[in-house]
């Protein structure tokens, strides 16, 4: 039969190193095609490289049929399924994968409920249209959405998939998916082709995935030391808000420390004063004294 290879599918997944397609054909050229391809039909799903290098040297090659398959979405889920699993594929595709499936997943859920809504609109217009048919129009419309239901029933569960869920099945942490995904979302192509040339890591090619595209831009082409530059800047600009704040609590509670270091200071002077007051009136009181108690004795004893 006639072997059909789409691009799309083709590149769904990222292609392997020069290293590591010499290393397969080497096998190839050596054992044989010892795994059968992967079809839908007609159509490649699994084994391109494989087929490419089997057609170059003529060597001989199985394929098997993958029956399970209902639509290219279904064809997307079991590449990603397969790929998460070896060990080969590095922690940012594995990511990136783990998206793509919650993205397909997503889709899936909000098809389904758009069909469940028309096929109730559907059941209430033929409830109001006859009346008479009420019975009838709503075994109807229950069918019709059993039907739509079973027709779309694909060989995964269309339920939302966490970010935990994801991070557990790509065998990263849920800092690192998140990381992923602002990776994903905001970083130019640059940035990612850096990273996946080992030039940055994935938390600092997130960090400057924050920064403005250009500035990004400037930093990938600038190479591994510029882009760690950026990181840091990137980084510090997101601290910089925080020490901001931290600098003027630190300063309103400085400021009310020297407020109560005066005080104290006032006070201890105060003291001071009146102790040097209450040792003056010690001192004229025993003077008065004195002198009582002289006026005293020269009347009892007068002279003369």
């Amino acid at each position: 039969m006639d072997i059909v290879v789409l691009e799309e599918l083709k590149a769904y997944i990222d292609p392997l190193t020069n290293d590591e397609y010499e290393a397969l054909e080497r096998s190839l050229l050596a054992e044989g095609c010892r795994d059968a391809l992967v079809l839908w039909g007609d159509i490649l799903v699994d084994g391109h490289n494989r087929y490419g290098i089997c057609q170059k040297h003529g060597i001989p090659f199985d394929t098997v049929q993958n029956t399970r398959f209902q639509s290219m979405e279904d064809v997307h889920l079991w590449m990603i399924e397969q790929h998460l699993g070896r060990r080969s594929v590095s922690d940012y595709q594995r990511g990136v994968l783990a998206l793509r499936k919650r993205e397909i997943l997503a889709r899936r859920l909000q098809a389904q409920r758009e069909a469940e809504l028309e096929a109730l609109r559907a059941a209430q217009a033929a409830t109001a249209a006859a009346e008479a048919a009420e019975t009838e129009a709503a075994e109807a419309a229950a069918a019709m959405k059993a039907q739509l239901e079973a027709d779309d029933l694909p060989p995964w569960d269309p339920v939302p998939v966490s970010r935990a869920e994801l991070a557990r099945e790509a065998k990263l942490s849920a800092n690192q998916v998140a990381m992923i995904e602002r990776i994903h979302t905001q970083a130019a192509p640059e940035v990612v082709e850096a990273l996946k040339a080992g030039e940055i890591s994935i938390s600092a090619a997130a960090a400057v995935a924050s920064l403005p595209v250009e500035e990004q831009r400037s930093a990938a082409q600038g190479g591994k030391t510029e882009l760690k530059q950026a990181a840091k800047r990137a980084r510090e600009a997101k601290k910089r808000p925080r020490a901001e704040a931290g600098g003027e609590a630190a300063s309103a509670e400085g400021g009310e420390g020297a407020e109560s270091t005066t005080d104290v200071r006032t006070l201890q002077r105060r003291i001071t004063q009146l102790e040097r007051e209450n040792e003056q009136l010690r001192s004229q009181v025993a003077t008065l004294q004195d002198q009582l108690v002289r006026l005293r004795e020269a009347k009892a004893h007068p002279v003369g």
